[in-house]
Parts: structure tokens; C-alpha cells; sequence
């Protein structure tokens, strides 16, 4: 989980500027964002992040992330 903190980092999550508590991880992010990550691909900087990297890879400010939910249907 996040690491206790009380500063933000401002980044831009599809397309829209946000702020999030310093020191996430892309793990953390989507827990902070209640996503399931086996649902989410995630781009980070233009770099797709391989999903078993979410929890070493942080997040920092000024980052660009996009997340990509798939979606069940029938």
C-alpha cells in the first residue's frame, strides 16, 4: 500500500491533470484508484509497464499515465 505520506504529486491520467499521494507505485495507483490491475494495461510515459513490474514501478510527478480498462461483454 501507499507509503504514509502527506505531500501529492500532481499527475496527468488520461489526458486530465490530478493530484495523488507522493510515493506510489503504479500498484498503489490503481488500489488508490480501486482498479483491478489483471483489468488495466497501463502506459506510463509512453511506455507500456508490464504488469508484473506495477509494484516496483513508481509513480512520480509530471508523469503521463494511461490506463486502459478492458472491458467483459457478451
Amino acid at each position: 500500500m501507499p507509503k504514509s505520506t502527506s505531500k501529492a504529486v500532481k499527475i496527468t491520467l488520461n489526458g486530465e491533470e490530478r493530484e495523488v499521494p507522493a510515493g506510489l507505485t503504479i500498484r498503489d495507483l490503481l488500489a488508490h484508484l480501486d482498479l483491478h490491475e489483471r483489468l488495466v494495461v497501463v502506459e506510463r510515459n509512453k511506455e507500456i509497464i508490464r504488469r508484473n513490474r506495477y509494484a516496483e514501478v513508481p509513480v512520480d510527478a509530471g508523469d503521463t499515465l494511461e490506463l486502459v480498462h478492458f472491458v467483459g461483454g457478451g
